[in-house]
C-alpha cells in the first residue's frame, strides 16, 4: 500500500510542479522515449538474470505491493507453532516428531497455521532441522553452525532480486541518454527547418534525460531498496526460528526454548512475555 502511495506522491510533485511553473505536460508524454528507455531496460533485466531470478524479481515486487507477508501475526504462529512441537518431544520423546516433520502438510500441529504452510522454506527450514535432532548424535553448536549455513544462503539468494533491480536502475539514466542522443540525431536532420520544430525535437530529447533518471531514482531503485528490506525481515524469522530450535536442543523446557525465539524477534514485531506466554498456551 504505502509503495503505491508513494508512487503517487512521485507522480504528482514533479508533473505537477512541472505544470504549476507553466510547463506543457503534453512535451513530457512521448511514447517512442517511454519505448526506447523501457524496452531498453527490460532487454537488459532479460540479459543479466535468469528465468528464475525473473520470476523472484517478479513475485517480490507483487509481495511488496500487497505490504509484504513479514508481520507480528506470523511471528505470533510461529511461536506457538515451535511451543506445540516442543511439547509433543517434552511429553512423547523425539521420535513423536516423526509423523510431523516427514509430512508437515497432513501433520495435525502444522496445518493449524497455514500461513506458515505456505512457506515452503520456513518448513523445510524446520523439519530438515529437526529431523537432525530425532537421529541424535549431533552437538547443539554443531546444528546452530549448519542453520547458520542454511540461513547465510537463503539470504544471498533472496537479495540478488534487489541487487538486479539496482543494477537496472543505475543504468536508466545512461539510457535515457541514448533516447537523447537519438533525439538530437533526429534534431540535426531538420537543423534547417524553423526555430519551432527544432526547438519541440530538443525538448522531446531532453524529455528521454529526464525519465530515465525520473524512474530511476523515483521508482526503480526505492523498489530494490524495498526488496532488499524485505529480505532482511525475512532473515529474521529464520534467527528466530533458529533460536528457538538450538534452545531446544540444548534441552531447555519449551516455554524457555520459546522464549530464546522471542527475543530474537525484531522490537517492531516483538510480543511482551506475558502477551507470548498466554497465545501460545492458549490462555485468553
Amino acid at each position: 500500500m504505502f509503495i503505491i502511495i508513494g508512487s503517487i506522491i512521485v507522480i504528482v510533485s514533479v508533473f505537477g510542479g512541472f505544470v504549476l511553473e507553466g510547463g506543457p505536460l503534453m512535451v513530457i508524454v512521448q511514447p517512442v522515449e517511454f519505448m526506447i528507455i523501457g524496452g531498453a531496460a527490460l532487454g537488459a533485466m532479460l540479459i543479466s538474470a535468469p528465468q528464475k531470478l525473473l520470476m523472484k524479481i517478479i513475485a517480490g515486487v507483487l509481495r511488496s505491493l500487497k505490504g509484504g507477508s513479514t508481520n507480528k501475526q506470523l511471528y505470533m504462529d510461529l511461536l506457538k507453532l515451535m511451543y506445540e512441537i516442543f511439547q509433543v518431544t517434552r511429553k512423547d520423546g523425539l521420535i513423536a516428531l516423526e509423523s510431523h516433520i516427514e509430512h508437515p502438510e497432513n501433520s495435525k500441529i502444522f496445518t493449524k497455521y497455514p500461513n506458515i504452510v505456505k512457506e515452503h522454506h520456513i518448513i523445510s527450514f524446520m523439519t530438515d532441522t529437526f529431523r537432525l535432532i530425532v537421529l541424535g548424535g549431533i552437538a547443539p553448536h554443531d546444528i546452530e553452525s549448519l542453520m547458520d549455513l542454511d540461513i547465510e544462503t537463503h539470504h544471498g539468494e533472496e537479495m540478488k532480486p534487489g541487487m538486479i533491480l539496482q543494477k537496472i536502475g543505475d543504468s536508466m539514466p545512461g539510457l535515457g541518454i541514448v533516447a537523447a542522443v537519438l533525439g538530437i540525431v533526429i534534431t540535426m536532420q531538420a537543423i534547417d527547418g524553423p526555430p519551432a520544430e527544432i526547438g519541440h525535437k530538443v525538448a522531446v530529447a531532453l524529455v528521454g534525460t529526464f525519465l530515465g533518471i525520473f524512474l530511476s531514482y523515483g521508482f526503480i531503485q526505492p523498489l530494490a531498496t524495498n526488496l532488499d528490506l524485505a529480505a532482511e525481515e525475512e532473515s529474521k524469522v529464520y534467527e528466530s526460528i533458529k533460536s528457538g530450535i538450538i534452545s531446544l536442543a540444548k534441552g531447555f523446557n519449551p516455554i524457555v526454548s520459546v522464549e530464546f525465539a522471542r527475543r530474537s524477534i525484531p522490537n517492531e514485531y516483538r510480543p511482551t512475555f506475558q502477551e507470548m506466554e498466554g497465545f501460545v498456551k492458549g490462555v485468553k
